[in-house]
């Protein structure tokens, strides 16, 4: 049995928190975003850092393609 993508609250909160303070700490790559959560949260486990990680760069990675900056440059 597969679950879905659903984020908990905590993970959403958390996750937006994070991007509103430290927004250049953070990029398009989880593995980056990874090790940048680990350092400004502590005592998160493993499992919650690294579901805020890829919610964050989740997050990034849709704000990019939405950006009209994006779509003004393929033109």
């Amino acid at each position: 049995m597969q679950l879905g993508k659903v984020k908990t609250e905590h993970i959403k909160r958390l996750a937006k928190e994070l991007l509103t303070r430290f927004p250049e700490k953070f990029s398009s790559d989880f593995n980056v975003n990874k090790h940048t959560v680990d350092e400004l949260t502590q005592g998160s486990t493993t499992k919650v850092r690294n579901q805020v990680a890829g919610y964050i760069t989740h997050t990034i990675s849709l704000t990019k393609a939405d950006s009209p900056s994006e779509i003004e440059e393929e033109l």
